[in-house]
């Protein structure tokens, strides 16, 4: 992805991060239908800006690859879920993005593809889910295409 539209991606993640809202009641009964209940539990940990963002990707990937499997879906909806273990609210995150790695935390964000496969695996995903969510396997590139897109 070029500069500019990295920046106009980082700048269209930062308005949805900064709003409250929680998803849908209507997203949220879809990602139940595609998740196990252990990546249930996964995808609630995520704070709600990056629930809404990961309803967005998922939706996306399913438009780039409409023969998704569920294992795939799951991996598109929890691409992100390693960020919970930063612990870094919107500002942080900024912070990590511009800075990189120079704290425990900022490392912690800036690696949140294998924490959030570990996370996965330990929930007893599969592992073309684990695999997605660590940005490869077969379906990779249309998970990175759906979530640069926004």
């Amino acid at each position: 992805m070029s500069r500019g539209a990295r920046l106009g991606h980082l700048s269209r993640r930062l308005r949805g991060a900064l709003s409250r809202r929680p998803p849908a009641a209507s997203d949220e009964a879809w990602v139940a239908s595609q998740l196990d209940p252990g990546e249930v539990a996964l995808w609630s940990e995520m704070a709600l800006a990056d629930q809404r963002h990961s309803i967005e990707v998922a939706r996306r990937f399913l438009a780039v690859r409409p023969a998704a499997t569920r294992d795939e879906v799951a991996g598109a909806l929890l691409h992100d879920v390693g960020k919970v273990q930063a612990g870094l609210g919107t500002l942080g995150r900024v912070v990590a993005t511009a800075v990189g790695s120079r704290t425990a935390s900022f490392r912690r964000y800036h690696q949140h593809e294998q924490l959030g496969a570990a996370m996965a695996a330990d929930a007893g995903s599969s592992e073309v889910t684990v695999a997605l969510i660590r940005g490869e396997g077969p379906a990779a590139a249309d998970l990175r295409a759906a979530d640069d897109s926004i």
